[in-house]
C-alpha cells in the first residue's frame, strides 16, 4: 500500500464559538465535543488541520491544500464577508470542501425550492423578498394552516425565526428575518418528536440524532435547551434522507447532515440539508466520537486524493 502524502486543510472556525479569543461564547465545548476528535482522525491519515478564524483578514490561503468551512458559524450575520472569503480562497487556487458551488448554494435556504422541484420531500414553502403583513397572512390561507414558521433564507440556529399562530399580530421588524425569508406551515410533530438529523460522510450514513425541544419551546437546537439523543433512524427516514441526497447537485458530499421532521401522515420532510457548517454530533456515534471522526477523515482524504 502506497504511503499517504501529507496534506494541509484549514478548518474554518468563528470567533464567537471557539476558545482562545476574548469574545468567546462557550469554554472549550467545540474543542472537547468535536474538534479534537476530527483533528486526531485526520492526523492518522496524514492530514494536518490547522484552525483558521474565517473573519480575520490577511490569511495566506495558498499554504493549504484545501479549506473546509465546517465551523464557520455566524456567517449569516456577515454573508458578504463570508462570500468574500470563499472568493479569496478560490482566487488562491485552493480547493473548498464541500465545493465552492455547493457552499454558495447551501448558504441560501431557497435551495429547498430547487430540491422540491426535483422531487425531494420538502414541506410547502413560500419564498418572499421581505415579510409583510399581506404575504404572511396569505400563507395561512395558502397552506390551510393555523400556524406557520418564518425563517431567514440566510440564517442558522433559529436566529430571527418566528412561529406565528393565526390571529396573532405579526412581530415587529426587529424580530422577523431581516430580508428574504421562507414561510412554511408549522409541523406540530416538532413539539413531541422534534427533529431527526442524519449525518453522512462521503455519501455513507454514519449516525443519527433526535433533537426534542424543551417544554414550552419549539426550537430543536441544544443551545435553546433541546434534548439531544443518539437514535437508530427508521427505515423510511433513511430512505427520505437518501432521496434528498440523490436529488442534490454536487453529491456525494464529503460531509452532510440531513434534518427531517415527521409529517402528519408519518412520512419525513426535509427541514434543511446542511452542507456548509453543520454540527456533526460526533459524540453521538455511540463510539465516543471515534467512529464518526474516522469516517469524516476518510471522506476528506478521498476528496483530497480525487
Amino acid at each position: 500500500m502506497a504511503s499517504l502524502t501529507e496534506k494541509k486543510v484549514a478548518l474554518l472556525v468563528t470567533h464567537t464559538y471557539y476558545p482562545g479569543r476574548p469574545d468567546v461564547a462557550e469554554d472549550n465545548f467545540v474543542e472537547e465535543k468535536q474538534v479534537k476528535q476530527l483533528r486526531a482522525a485526520c492526523a492518522a491519515l496524514h492530514i494536518q488541520t490547522p484552525l483558521v478564524f474565517w473573519q480575520d483578514a490577511g490569511t495566506a490561503w495558498s499554504q493549504y491544500d484545501a479549506v473546509c468551512p465546517l465551523m464557520a458559524w455566524v456567517y449569516p450575520r456577515q454573508p458578504e464577508l463570508f462570500l468574500q472569503r470563499l472568493a479569496e480562497i478560490e482566487a488562491a487556487g485552493v480547493r473548498l470542501v464541500n465545493s465552492g458551488a455547493v457552499l454558495r448554494e447551501n448558504m441560501d435556504k431557497n435551495y429547498l425550492a430547487r430540491l422540491a422541484s426535483r422531487g425531494a420531500p420538502v414541506p410547502p414553502t413560500v419564498s418572499v423578498e421581505m415579510c409583510t403583513e399581506q404575504n404572511v397572512m396569505e400563507c395561512f390561507e395558502k397552506f390551510h394552516a393555523d400556524e406557520i414558521i418564518i425563517k431567514p433564507r440566510i440564517g442558522a440556529g433559529a436566529w430571527r425565526q418566528v412561529r406565528l399562530k393565526a390571529g396573532e399580530p405579526i412581530p415587529d421588524a426587529a424580530h422577523l428575518p431581516p430580508a428574504q425569508a421562507l414561510i412554511q406551515p408549522f409541523l406540530k410533530s416538532v413539539l413531541s418528536e422534534g427533529e431527526l438529523s442524519l449525518v453522512y460522510f462521503g455519501g455513507v450514513f454514519s449516525h443519527a440524532i433526535q433533537k426534542v425541544p424543551r417544554a414550552g419551546d419549539y426550537r430543536t437546537q441544544g443551545t435553546h435547551g433541546a434534548v439531544e439523543s443518539p437514535v437508530q433512524p427508521p427505515e423510511n427516514a433513511r430512505a427520505a434522507a437518501e432521496a434528498v441526497l440523490a436529488k442534490a447537485e454536487g453529491a456525494p458530499f464529503t460531509y452532510a447532515r440531513v434534518d427531517l421532521v415527521k409529517a402528519d401522515d408519518g412520512s419525513w420532510l426535509l427541514m434543511e440539508l446542511e452542507l456548509l457548517e453543520p454540527w456533526l454530533y460526533v459524540m453521538f456515534d455511540q463510539h465516543n466520537g471515534q467512529k464518526a471522526a474516522a469516517a469524516f477523515a476518510q471522506a476528506l482524504r478521498h476528496t483530497l486524493d480525487s
